[in-house]
C-alpha cells in the first residue's frame, strides 16, 4: 500500500512539474493595459478616442473639426 501511495505521489509531482514549466513557454501573453494609448473624452459629445487621434484646445479634447468649432457641448452628461 504504501508503494502504491509513492508512486501516485511521484506521478502528480512529475505532472505539476511538467505543466509548471512548460505553461509559460506555451501561453501567449494578453497585452498589457500600459500599451493602450490614453483615452480622452470628446467635450462636446462625449465620445471617448485614442488622445493621438483628438483634437485638442486648452485642456479640452476633441473628436472631430466640427465638434472643435461648435465648443464644448451640454454639460448635462
Amino acid at each position: 500500500m504504501l508503494r502504491l501511495l509513492f508512486w501516485i505521489a511521484l506521478i502528480f509531482a512529475a505532472i505539476w512539474l511538467w505543466r509548471k514549466f512548460k505553461a509559460p513557454a506555451s501561453s501567449t501573453r494578453p497585452p498589457r493595459e500600459q500599451d493602450a494609448p490614453p483615452m480622452v473624452r470628446c467635450a462636446h459629445c462625449g465620445v471617448h478616442l485614442p488622445r493621438d487621434r483628438a483634437l485638442g484646445n486648452q485642456q479640452q479634447w476633441y473628436c472631430s473639426q466640427a465638434h472643435l468649432e461648435q465648443g464644448p457641448g451640454a454639460s448635462g452628461r
